[in-house]
C-alpha cells in the first residue's frame, strides 16, 4: 500500500513539474469561435520560439532570453485576466493592447 501512495505520489509531481516546464506560450492556438485569442496566442508562441532559438544560436544572452520569457509570461498573465472579465473572449480593445505589448517586446 505505502509502495502504491509513493508511485501516485512521483507521478503527480511529474505531470506538475512538465506542466510548469512548459513555458508561458505553450497553449492551445487554434480555439473554436475565438479568432482574437487564437492570434495573440500565435503570437505568444512564435515569440517564445524566437528566443528559444536566439538563444540557443547565441544571438542572445540566457539572462536576455530570460527577461523576454518573464515579459512573455506577464503579457499571457494579463491575458488570461482580459479573458476571465468577458467571458473568455478578447475584445478587439483587449487585443490591440496586447498586440502592442508584444510589438514592444523584442
Amino acid at each position: 500500500m505505502k509502495m502504491k501512495k509513493l508511485t501516485l505520489l512521483l507521478v503527480a509531481s511529474g505531470m506538475g513539474l512538465a506542466l510548469l516546464a512548459q513555458g508561458p506560450g505553450v497553449q492551445k492556438t487554434n480555439i473554436k469561435n475565438h479568432p482574437r485569442v487564437n492570434e495573440v496566442n500565435s503570437r505568444i508562441d512564435n515569440k517564445e520560439k524566437r528566443i528559444n532559438r536566439e538563444e540557443r544560436e547565441g544571438k542572445i544572452s540566457k539572462r536576455q532570453a530570460k527577461a523576454d520569457k518573464r515579459n512573455l509570461r506577464a503579457i499571457n498573465h494579463e491575458k488570461r485576466d482580459m479573458r476571465r472579465t468577458d467571458g473568455g473572449h478578447l475584445t478587439k480593445h483587449d487585443q490591440k493592447a496586447l498586440n502592442h505589448q508584444l510589438n514592444e517586446n523584442r
